[in-house]
């Protein structure tokens, strides 16, 4: 659009950019602290999904401790949380055969439940709408608005009713300006707005470069006989090679349902390598078909996991605000669980950012936003600091391969306990790990059965998507011919295969190759801002209330 178009503004004190676990735990806990105060704050959370929970997606395994510490009457309260884990297993897979390994402590699961994300984080939002706070489904945040001095004053929200070619449709409504005093980002894996700022700012200026995996999952009904509610299950090995990091889950809900999931680390060397078609291939391994043969599945979905830890956290504070959960990467990846430390990440930084509005100087706003320090110490002097600190190893450890970060893990897992006086380095950002196709394998993927496994178009339609088809494309390219001349020519096309919902192709169009954006199938995963070799995709938020609607995941 080529006018400048005039938006409404409303100030809160506090505007948190997302309604996962993470946003709503801050938003929580700033409440509390003002009654406890015996103060009045105006608390915003934006959310781009179509509903709270429409965009949330995880295993999920969750470990109640830090909901004891934000709501200690969870349970009066008629908390999602109604399925123990009952068993762990954890299997190291052949071709053809399953070998069960010993449960660390890191797959102990004793006292944790298995529970729907989504359905926490619709519970989280009535507690804090009870509050007093104000929550916006169907709102993408898509620009931060800074202050003169360059701090954060606050988010725009995107305009909505924009055509494919740019102008305003007959349904235009222009964005909203949120001012905030300070604001939180809680947008979960390499979210947007959340890169500009860490980019802004330098925020990993100290770190080491970030890594992610991506997680892909189906929810089944199976035959009563094939459920097992509470059991926990976790593979290695099979189907991914020794130099690939990656694993599966299985976890046996209730109503004769099982959650089945696959994660692939995005530091995956070959081009050719499509983690959608790994996940279909390990259903077929003759233990793994035991729970699904007879079975529907019903449900699909994927996103990106941020797997750096501790070592790769960036400064969580900065002048205006802070970053909190997947954000910054607060999952412990050994144990396979990000909710609670994300929601403790969150319950820190709204202490800190308490601590900003109640001062004097909070109210200047004028000259800039504020930056709330005490954040960053208040993590390392938590629970959060020391369990990330002691995990903090092993994933990069599989840069050496499987079977030596294995032997590696058990030497944390028992002797060290996470006191060794090393850092492990991550290896380079994972866009730089690909091979070229030439030095590389092709691999053959079996076609889908439609019983066990399955295309992507068909599983992109039990994400439930919707996108306005008339709205520009928010898969941007910075430049178009890139992805012939080095994607397709030397590394094969790759984001033909990274993509878990078949956004990428490759077409003839008057004799030459041209890749196609099918922008309405995307599942908001994120993979290919991650993954791109030249990093030429980079993805933004569509209009607001775009993009899958997982429900139960």
């Amino acid at each position: 659009m080529t006018e400048t178009i005039e938006r409404e503004s409303m100030q809160y004190d506090a505007v948190i950019v997302g309604a996962g676990p993470a946003g709503l735990s801050a938003a929580i806990r700033l409440k509390q602290l003002a009654a406890q105060a015996g103060r009045e704050i105006s608390v915003c959370v934006v959310e781009k999904g179509s509903e709270v929970g429409a965009h949330i997606l995880s295993g999920a395994v969750f470990d109640p401790a830090v909901l004891d510490e934000l709501l200690p009457d969870w349970k009066a309260q008629g908390a999602p949380l109604t399925l123990n884990v009952t068993a762990d297993q954890v299997l190291f897979l052949t071709r053809n055969k399953a070998f069960k390994l010993p449960v660390t402590p890191n797959f102990n699961n004793h006292g944790n439940y298995i529970v729907s994300l989504g359905a926490l984080c619709r519970w989280l939002a009535g507690q804090a709408e009870g509050l007093g706070v104000e929550i916006y489904p169907g709102f993408a945040a898509a620009e931060v608005l800074y202050h003169s001095d360059g701090s954060v004053k606050g988010i725009a929200t995107g305009n909505m009713g924009v055509g494919k070619n740019g102008e305003a449709t007959e349904m235009f409504q222009p964005g909203m300006e949120l001012r905030a005093q300070q604001t939180i980002f809680a947008e979960g894996s390499h979210g947007s707005l959340s890169r500009q700022v860490i980019e802004k700012y330098a925020l990993e200026r100290d770190s080491q470069p970030q890594t992610y995996g991506i997680g892909i999952k189906e929810i089944w009904e199976v035959p009563a006989a094939q459920c097992r509610p509470g059991l926990v299950m976790h593979s290695t090995g099979w189907p991914l090679d020794t130099r690939t990091y990656g694993g599966s889950f299985i976890y046996h809900l209730d109503n004769n349902r099982v959650a089945v999931g696959f994660v692939v680390g995005l530091d995956y060397q070959n081009p050719y390598l499509s983690p959608f078609e790994e996940f279909q291939r390990f259903k077929t391994h003759p233990e793994i078909r035991k729970t699904f043969t007879g079975g529907r599945r019903i449900a699909y979905g994927a996103r990106a996991l941020t797997e750096g830890g501790l070592q790769s956290l960036p400064k969580l504070a900065f002048g205006g605000g802070v970053l909190v959960g997947d954000a910054a990467g607060f999952l412990n990846v050994p144990r396979i669980k990000g909710i609670h430390t994300a929601m403790k990440s969150a319950i820190l930084a709204a202490e800190a950012v308490f601590s900003v509005l109640e001062s004097a100087e909070a109210a200047e706003t004028a000259t800039g936003g504020k930056t709330a320090y005490a954040y960053e110490d208040l993590f390392k002097r938590s629970w959060a600091y020391r369990e990330l600190r002691a995990a903090r190893n092993i994933r990069p450890a599989f840069k050496w391969g499987l079977f030596p970060a294995m032997a590696y893990t058990g030497l944390e897992q028992y002797l060290f306990k996470g006191r060794m006086p090393w850092t492990i380095k991550h290896h380079a950002s994972d866009h730089r790990t690909l091979k070229k196709a030439a030095a590389a394998r092709p691999i053959d993927y079996p076609k889908p059965d439609g019983k066990l496994t399955f295309d992507r178009m068909s599983s992109v339609f039990l994400a439930n998507l919707s996108h306005e088809e008339n709205q520009p494309t928010h898969l941007k390219l910075k430049n178009p011919q890139t992805m012939v001349d080095v994607n397709l020519k030397e590394y094969a096309a790759p984001e033909t295969r990274y993509c878990p919902a078949g956004v990428y192709e490759i077409v003839e169009e008057n004799g030459r190759p041209r890749l196609q954006i099918n922008a309405q199938n995307c599942v908001h995963c994120k993979t290919c801002d991650i993954k791109d070799p030249t990093q030429n995709i980079r993805w933004v938020c569509p209009e607001g209330g775009s993009g899958p609607n997982y429900g139960m995941m």
